[in-house]
């Protein structure tokens, strides 16, 4: 979209060392929410399948439900926050977000429950690109690549503190805990946004772009369609499957006929698709689709092996995984730094290296392999995890404006959402169709081996990603504190 249309206020000098903290607090207080209650929610499922009497399939909808309403919202906010801007929106989303986990935490039936799970992910998905966005669009250039580290905290912090407050809850405390949890660490995130996030929305009188309705029609069904049939891989019969194949067929085709759109509307599409004739857009999409997956994929059969060849339980399992989350906490740490010394492409390819290496011990793992030596090599994975995603998605608003952030954080995020979606389906049938009852193991082997080679995969798209991670004619960026 255009700066007009964008309504954005005239540039100002660089935001000051404590107004960026301040920004940065806020937006992570609020947006650590989400990415504590994917986790949580995953651990409790078991347990609202026993406590609402339901079937396991039917329970699968509180994540399936709220995943789907998570990507259908993503293509909405560039347009929401050109026309009622970053501040609004993002208190919007936050409060819709608290206001789903409290009526969750309400729900009288498992009916009740997947409805409010949808409402949470509208909310999820409108805060994940946003915070991004407003990160990027208010600080200098050569601080971006420390910004998207600190910002990505969550991310890091999710797989640690999830499993901890899980067990608080499924030991001592009812199910409604695992959405009530959310609620305090909302309304304080909420209130810090008040406080330090800067009032932008458009000046009175400024053009506002229309919502591209047509768009929207084709691009929410299609990621919906497409989510929804790979998520149902993970079932007998994999890609062979009805449920499988008409969604995805009938959802890439809507996505075809957007792209076909969006080009003829040009900055008034619902998601600027020429931005993927920009560089630093397009490598950073391709390699965000290949490593998401390779990501996703990993984290879908980490925990299934501990629990299928391992026999622990969901939460002992998560615990195990505890190490991968330290290791992608401490590279958040180092990341900055290591980039620009390096460069981002030195230091994405290294860390997708990183990544496959440290899985290869799992792809020749057996069913007594030491869990201290498992423990190690999941903290050097998570290691190669933290470090590959801040310079793939700090490069990403290299060469384009600050009105066309918003368009790049949407299309690197669906681009993350759909390779993992696919990364997970291709695993899952793999696992299925390679097992067998005499050498369960045999399953895990070959589907490590996928994650791997999407790994290398991914190291290969680092290669061509720009070897700088500031933009060459920077534009100041607006103030973002009060």
């Amino acid at each position: 979209m255009t700066d007009t249309q964008q309504g954005a206020a005239p540039t100002a000098p660089s935001a000051q060392p404590q107004s960026v903290a301040r920004l940065a607090v806020a937006l992570i207080v609020g947006g650590i929410t989400s990415i504590l209650d994917t986790t949580i929610v995953t651990l409790g499922l078991h347990t609202l399948t026993q406590e609402l009497h339901t079937s396991v399939s039917t329970s699968q909808w509180v994540s399936t439900g709220y995943l789907l309403a998570l990507a259908v919202a993503i293509p909405f906010v560039s347009w929401a926050q050109a026309r009622f801007g970053g501040k609004r929106l993002w208190l919007f989303a936050l409060g819709l977000f608290v206001v789903g986990s409290a009526l969750c935490a309400c729900a009288w039936d498992i009916d009740a429950l997947i409805a409010f799970r949808i409402l949470q992910g509208f909310g999820g998905g409108i805060m994940m690109p946003l915070m991004m966005t407003l990160a990027m669009q208010n600080v200098d250039p050569s601080t971006r690549t420390r910004t998207m580290a600190t910002m990505s905290l969550p991310a890091a912090l999710g797989p640690i503190l999830g499993p901890v407050l899980a067990g608080i809850v499924l030991n001592w405390l009812s199910w409604r805990w695992l959405f009530l949890i959310n609620v305090p660490l909302g309304v304080l995130g909420w209130i810090l946004a008040m406080l330090f996030l800067v009032d932008d929305r458009p000046a009175r009188g400024v053009p506002r772009g229309r919502l591209d309705v047509v768009g929207a029609v084709l691009l929410a069904p299609a990621l919906a369609g497409l989510l929804y049939g790979l998520s149902n891989t993970h079932d007998t019969g994999g890609f062979a499957r009805t449920d499988v194949l008409l969604p995805v067929i009938a959802g890439a085709l809507l996505l075809a006929a957007f792209v076909w759109w969006a080009l003829r509307r040009s900055d008034a599409a619902l998601v600027d698709l020429r931005l993927l004739g920009v560089r630093s857009v397009c490598t950073s999409s391709i390699a965000l689709l290949l490593i998401g997956a390779a990501l996703f994929a990993g984290n879908f059969l980490l925990p299934l092996y501990f629990q299928t060849l391992r026999g622990y339980s969901a939460l002992n399992a998560a615990f195990l995984l505890i190490p991968q989350g330290a290791g992608a906490l401490l590279a958040r740490f180092l990341a900055g730094k290591l980039v620009d010394r390096f460069g981002p492409r030195v230091i994405a390819v290294a860390g997708a290296v990183v990544m496959a290496a440290a899985t290869v011990p799992f792809a020749l793992a057996g069913v007594s392999t030491s869990l201290w030596y498992l423990g190690v090599i999941l903290f050097i994975r998570g290691l190669g995890n933290g470090v590959v995603f801040i310079p793939i998605m700090t490069v990403a608003y290299v060469d384009i404006t600050r009105s066309q952030m918003a368009d790049a954080s949407a299309i690197t995020r669906i681009s993350q959402q759909l390779g993992g979606a696919f990364g997970t389906a291709l695993v899952a049938v793999v696992l299925t169709t390679a097992a067998s009852p005499a050498h369960p193991a045999g399953g895990f082997d070959a589907a490590f081996w996928w994650v791997i080679a999407m790994t290398a995969g991914a190291a290969l798209a680092c290669l061509v990603i720009p070897g700088r991670a500031e933009h060459t004619t920077p534009a100041a960026p607006a103030p973002v504190a009060q």
